[in-house]
């Protein structure tokens, strides 16, 4: 027997040269297909719908091109290397409305041909059609789990996967090669993550992220961030917490929102600006799993930089505790990545970052040139999945880090960097020396308050420091072509 499918009115692609126009478009026949299920799946809760299959479809990006001519060389993205026919779905148009913008009108610019907007063949799952964060309601379990399928769609991992950024992806004969790093489907399974992950919105993420594996640095964040707000900063506008407690500029308390009863796995804080030119910091807690876990959903917002700032094992006798470490190499033990990107692929050092990591040291400890190496150290960092690898016979792992010039180990930054090369989004590292395991040097209960007290605001004022450097900068040169392939998406 033949399904029969209930859709919403369905229209022609149609061609646009105007980014602007483009992106409304998109909006419109997402909201069309969104509002369809919405409408539906509560009339299915409520019992009174009628029988049939109920399908919307993501809307998508079309470009065809029949011309082998290049465009600026020095251009990272935004462009196509052959003639052929490009595509991605769509969704969240109106979250990702700057970002699409951007990327549709560099094509279009750079290639002198208009877009093409229209509904693609992929339907959108009943659960991504919801608000982020809805609750079902609990009276409903088993009518939803009990005969979902037979009314919606629901998550195909055919379409939820990574095949693009990966590289592995094979385009089946006459269908379009990608245009985007993510189909829609893979986006909105990370942007419902991210709310569980995260306790906050992802309209709230901004464009440069910090990460760090203490609650130190948390709490020296919001004791900041609230300062701003309430002396009326005018660079950011305002700051989110988890539960989406929002303080506005100006004001000393928050304005909106609902502090969860409990904490987050990786609660994400937000420092708002124009534009997404604000900080977002989150506490990833300690290993590589949270970390590639968290990289993994925050890479399709596409942010502009991700660091990592942390605290590390310093491996050589000449570093004190409290130094810098400025990752410009990394040792992979952590193993989380292996299937996705070899450890044989080199992770290099992006020039950008690297600059403007120094010069935020310099800038805040007052050091600079030849001084600078009193309290900082480039070199190679280690990243392994065992927090107690000293308790091991470690004759081996000395040698090995030894015979690699490491001068740091941690559990996260090798992923964190290994998931932006993979996922295309600028890295970089920053860590503390807070131990020296090989030469006995480990913190005592009344050092270690002290440490933190001291060094965790100028580490992390060093950090956000890095980050506003980098947002001055245009997008286009932050991201570099050492992060792409052979056969790279248009669309950064």
């Amino acid at each position: 027997m033949t399904k029969q499918y209930k859709t919403p009115t369905h229209s022609q692609h149609e061609t646009f040269t105007d980014a602007r126009e483009a992106v409304d478009h998109l909006i419109q026949l997402y909201n069309r297909s969104t509002d369809f299920l919405r409408k539906s799946f509560s009339t299915y809760l409520a019992g009174e719908l009628p029988p049939g299959h109920y399908r919307a479809y993501y809307p998508e990006v079309r470009y065809t091109t029949f011309s082998y001519q290049r465009p600026d060389s020095r251009l990272s993205y935004g462009h196509v290397d052959q003639p052929g026919v490009y595509s991605t779905t769509v969704t969240q148009p109106l979250l990702f409305a700057g970002y699409l913008k951007h990327q549709i009108e560099l094509l279009i610019q750079n290639h002198a041909e208009p877009v093409s907007i229209g509904y693609s063949e992929i339907p959108i799952p009943v659960h991504f059609a919801l608000e982020l964060g809805s609750p079902v309601d609990s009276g409903s379990t088993n009518l939803v789990s009990s005969g979902l399928r037979d009314v919606f769609d629901v998550p195909d991992i055919a379409h939820v996967n990574d095949y693009i950024v990966n590289g592995t992806y094979e385009p089946a004969p006459n269908q379009p090669i990608p245009l985007a790093p993510f189909p829609a489907p893979r986006v909105d399974y990370s942007l419902h993550r991210l709310v569980h992950y995260s306790a906050t919105e992802p309209k709230h993420f901004q464009n440069y992220v910090l990460f760090t594996n203490y609650q130190f640095y948390i709490d020296e964040f919001c004791k900041l961030a609230k300062g701003l707000m309430q002396q009326g900063d005018e660079t950011y506008k305002r700051f989110v917490e988890p539960g989406n407690v929002i303080t506005q500029r100006g004001e000393s308390e928050p304005s909106s929102g609902t502090p969860p009863p409990r904490l987050p796995q990786m609660p994400a804080y937000h420092l708002v600006g124009d534009k997404g030119r604000g900080i977002t910091l989150i506490n990833i807690g300690v290993g590589p799993s949270n970390a590639k876990t968290i990289t993994d959903h925050v890479g399709v917002l596409r942010p502009h930089a991700w660091l990592m700032l942390g605290h590390c094992a310093g491996l050589r006798n000449m570093q004190q505790l409290g130094d810098y470490v400025l990752a410009h190499a990394y040792v992979r033990e952590d193993k989380v990545l292996d299937n996705d990107i070899p450890v044989t692929v080199p992770i290099p050092a992006l020039a950008e970052i690297q600059q403007a990591l120094e010069a935020a040291v310099a800038e805040v400890t007052g050091l600079s040139g030849y001084n600078l190496k009193r309290i900082m150290r480039t070199g190679t960092v280690a990243s392994v999945d065992n927090r107690n690898w000293e308790l091991q016979d470690h004759r081996e792992p000395v040698r090995r880090l030894s015979q690699s010039r490491a001068i740091a180990l941690d559990m996260e930054s090798a992923t964190i960097a290994a998931n932006g090369f993979r996922l295309r989004v600028p890295y970089g590292t920053l860590l503390c020396v807070s131990d020296k395991p090989l030469q006995g040097e480990l913190k005592l209960p009344g050092m270690a308050s002290e440490f933190y007290k001291n060094q965790v605001a100028q580490h992390l004022e060093i950090g956000m420091l890095a980050l506003t450097k980098m947002s001055e900068m245009k997008p286009e040169r932050l991201h570099s072509r050492k992060l792409r392939s052979f056969d790279e998406t248009a669309f950064q």
